[in-house]
């Protein structure tokens, strides 16, 4: 059961938040003591996300902050690449049905919901039809059928756009149904809301998230050491005192992490909230992304690097997507 007590007319705290996100460049940057550019990029199909709750973990005055580099749109996205393309991963060609993607082996992910607290510039999906695919409306039934009547899945993944973005409510009912099918063992959700809007994680999320009796794995998304800080940590401890797994996966990317010194940091703060550095991709080629791509050699030198610098535990597993592969692709 819920067991924040609102009334009709109130939200909790984190949804207020999530809709004062910072949508226009200009406030951004004036938030950041950065003079705006008056030929600042603006675009129409993805534009600028963010909550204030992320933007106060940069540092102000610094155009090359990377956690502003990860949100901040600029005219390198309107450069075209042969090589990037809308959907680089082959999401749409592995939906099995509306809401549903199937890639790999005992695994089925459900797209719950377009929506997300951040628009991260390397998005792989950010040019995804999510009204041809999303699984919300009905509240789930069809998808909870489909993946019933399927008994090779074991685990479920929640994934999106940022399935938190969901009331409790409505993650609850779809949680519910799944906890549901016995051949359904683990869920697993993919998130980014403990590091851009913790408050996300409050006492009703963790009363039926602590629930279940599925096992249940949340992996985020770090990319750089300095987006575990101000209330995350609490909001991850509470997660681990819940009884849920805490994976990280990140991208590498140039001018955010490219380094050995990113890296180790972030690995660092990772383990010392207690999350486990699960995998560190290489780029995946969106269209618009391609100013982000650390090339593979570098990629490869970096991780080999990392080896020689850190106890086996704290290197993630170096990885590409490859649409149509049964896995992720293990590099160097």
């Amino acid at each position: 059961m819920i067991t924040e007590n609102l009334s009709r007319n109130q939200s909790p705290n984190w949804q207020k938040s999530l809709a004062n996100v910072v949508r226009d460049t200009d406030t951004l940057l004036e938030l950041l003591e950065l003079k705006p550019e008056a030929l600042s990029y603006r675009p129409k199909n993805f534009p600028l996300r963010v909550p204030h709750s992320y933007i106060n973990k940069m540092q102000k005055g610094n155009w090359d902050d990377p956690l502003l580099r990860q949100v901040l749109p600029t005219a390198l996205e309107t450069e075209q690449n042969i090589h990037f393309m809308l959907d680089p991963v082959g999401d749409k060609d592995s939906a099995q049905q509306k809401g549903i993607l199937q890639k790999y082996h005992g695994r089925a992910l459900i797209l719950t919901t377009s929506h997300c607290p951040i628009h991260c510039r390397f998005c792989f999906r950010q040019h995804f039809p999510y009204d041809e695919h999303q699984a919300i409306r009905h509240e789930w039934s069809d998808c909870v059928a489909a993946l019933a009547e399927d008994n090779s899945i074991s685990e479920v993944i929640l994934s999106g756009g940022d399935p938190l973005s969901l009331s409790d409510a409505r993650l609850q009912t779809l949680c519910v149904q799944l906890e549901a099918i016995p051949h359904i063992k683990r869920l697993r959700i993919h998130t980014r809301f403990p590091l851009v809007l913790p408050e996300r994680i409050n006492s009703a999320f963790i009363a039926w998230i602590s629930s279940l009796s599925l096992q249940v794995v949340m992996v985020i998304h770090a990319n750089h050491a300095n987006e575990l800080c101000h209330k995350t940590p609490a909001a991850l401890l509470q997660l681990q005192q819940a009884g849920v797994l805490l994976l990280n996966q990140s991208v590498l990317m140039k001018g955010v992490n490219d380094n050995t010194t990113a890296l180790i940091n972030l690995s660092n703060a990772l383990i010392r909230h207690h999350v486990v550095p699960y995998y560190l991709h290489v780029l995946d080629r969106v269209q618009g992304a391609a100013h982000f791509e650390v090339d593979e050699p570098m990629a490869i030198a970096l991780i080999k690097q990392l080896r020689t610098l850190l106890p086996g535990y704290m290197v993630p597993k170096l990885v590409r997507e490859i649409a149509g592969e049964a896995s992720k692709t293990p590099i160097g």
